[in-house]
């Protein structure tokens, strides 16, 4: 350790803190003799005290919400119950084969809300599966685990073989993972041989869903209409790419993967990329060159391919090792160029 009023001339030395030479002093500036070291206060000075942790932690209380919904729940599932048992005493009342027509009828009722249950189970273990495989394949391809990557990959396989499309990704993934040892170049060669093609319809899915949205927001006469129609796009999209990467979601699946998009946008800043993605058409002429409303239908276009690529990052069993994904400005030429189709195909 040096000292910070070292006389000029002096070398630097450096000093163990339990050498004897150095001291401790107030008065910065005393100069240090021949051969010591000073430290002053303002070396000495510790980061100030803060509370502790728990303070600033909400304490878990008790869960009101939670109870009301369960209560609100109990009594509509007690009260449809008592409306049925109703229902079918009134049709005995009236003559038996009523009576038994509608206990036949509640049966295949009952029966299609278990496989309706059965049904969202299953798709949301789909998703969780998905989610720990791409979580796994990223650690191991940040690590070069050949022996993760090796057991994730064989989960991938397993994940895609009832789908005939990928029975020539699926064969060469099998081969490589016999000779390569490299855990990162085995996650790159599954997104090359497997997944390139679902990447290739992907972006097709994406692009037609951009370019319809693009030309709604174009011709429709009110924003109401707008609003709906990238909305439903939208929707749209998110379920076409979870089924195409594997994920087949139910009602609930589909909701809970739709938050899953919005949390993806909201951390990497995409719904706020609407100022940038007008920035690029205005900085390139492009608003010249189109009329107000195609030129605000390519923004809107641009916004759909915007969640779109999010909805790959969050379907995609595998993450993006090799390359950065999709990005927007990959969609911007041919949203333009069709923007500007649609505006001759107007003027003529």
């Amino acid at each position: 350790m040096t000292s910070p009023n070292s006389p000029s001339g002096r070398k630097p030395t450096a000093f163990r803190l339990d050498d004897r030479k150095v001291r401790m002093t107030d008065d910065d500036d005393r100069a240090p003799a021949a051969g010591e070291a000073l430290i002053t206060q303002a070396f000495m000075e510790e980061e100030e005290p803060r509370l502790p942790r728990a303070v600033s932690t909400p304490k878990p209380g008790f869960r009101f919400g939670k109870w009301l919904m369960v209560g609100l729940s109990g009594l509509v599932s007690l009260a449809v119950g008592l409306a049925i048992d109703s229902l079918i005493r009134d049709l005995f009342a009236r003559t038996d084969w009523l009576g038994w027509t509608g206990v036949a009828l509640a049966a295949i009722a009952a029966l299609g809300l278990l496989g309706l249950a059965l049904r969202e189970i299953a798709a949301l273990l789909r998703l969780n599966r998905i989610d720990h495989l791409r979580d796994q394949l990223q650690e191991a391809a940040d690590a070069d685990d050949a022996k993760a990557a090796t057991a994730g990959l064989k989960e991938l396989i397993g994940l895609y073989q009832d789908r005939p499309e990928t029975a020539q990704g699926r064969k060469a993934l099998s081969g490589h993972m016999r000779e390569i040892i490299d855990g990162s170049d085995l996650v790159k060669l599954a997104e090359r041989d497997l997944l390139s093609p679902l990447d290739l319809e992907a972006r097709r899915i994406v692009m037609n869903s951009a370019k319809r949205v693009s030309l709604v927001t174009a011709v429709s006469p009110r924003a109401l209409v707008d609003l709906l129609a990238v909305l439903f796009e939208n929707l749209r999209t998110i379920r076409r790419l979870s089924a195409l990467y594997g994920g087949r979601p139910g009602t609930l699946g589909f909701l809970r993967l739709a938050k899953h998009v919005l949390t993806h946008l909201a951390v990497t800043g995409g719904m706020a990329a609407g100022d940038s993605l007008a920035s690029q058409v205005l900085g390139q002429g492009l608003a010249a060159r189109l009329s107000a409303r195609l030129g605000e239908g390519v923004i809107n276009g641009l916004l759909t391919a915007r969640i779109g690529i999010a909805a790959i990052s969050v379907c995609r069993p595998v993450p993006f090792i090799s390359g950065n994904g999709p990005t927007v400005s990959e969609f911007m030429g041919e949203l333009v160029s069709s923007a500007k189709e649609n505006e001759d195909k107007k003027t003529d």
